[in-house]
């Protein structure tokens, strides 16, 4: 298992955490920056963390997603600062025998990361303008 706050995430890297010849699935869900929301162009996102919270909250995370699916591996990582449109900004993966599994738990660790781990965003827009999220 791993679980990291990181400055980068290296796609490769993760892959080859991820790839086994045991398992017969593979679910690797990356998140990067869009170029636009709330009809504005976003010229870059900056991401903050308490990490300590971030990182217990994330490791809570993978034990409830390993009791929930049969999985073999597991990986989480955040970014933190500065990121511009198209670069990663999490990595969620999960390796199983099989897809159901996989793609369940993969879904579970995105949409609960987003909802309950200590991460903002603040997001910066062509029109000087500036949004923050600030939960949870």
């Amino acid at each position: 298992m791993i679980v990291r706050i990181v400055e980068n995430i290296d796609i490769n890297e993760v892959y080859q955490y991820l790839q086994s010849p045991e398992t017969g699935a593979v679910n690797l869900f990356i998140g990067t920056v869009r170029n636009h929301t709330r009809g504005k162009e976003v010229v870059k996102l900056v991401f903050e963390a308490y990490e300590k919270m971030a990182l217990n909250e994330m490791k809570k995370l993978a034990v409830e997603t390993k009791r929930q699916w049969p999985i073999d591996k597991l990986l989480m990582q955040h970014i933190t600062g500065e990121k511009k449109p198209g670069e990663a900004v999490v990595a969620i993966g999960v390796t199983s025998a099989h897809r159901d599994a996989s793609f369940e738990a993969c879904r579970f660790l995105i949409d609960e990361l987003k909802r309950t781990v200590p991460i903002w965003k603040k997001e910066f827009y062509k029109d000087n303008s500036v949004w923050v999220n600030a939960h949870p």
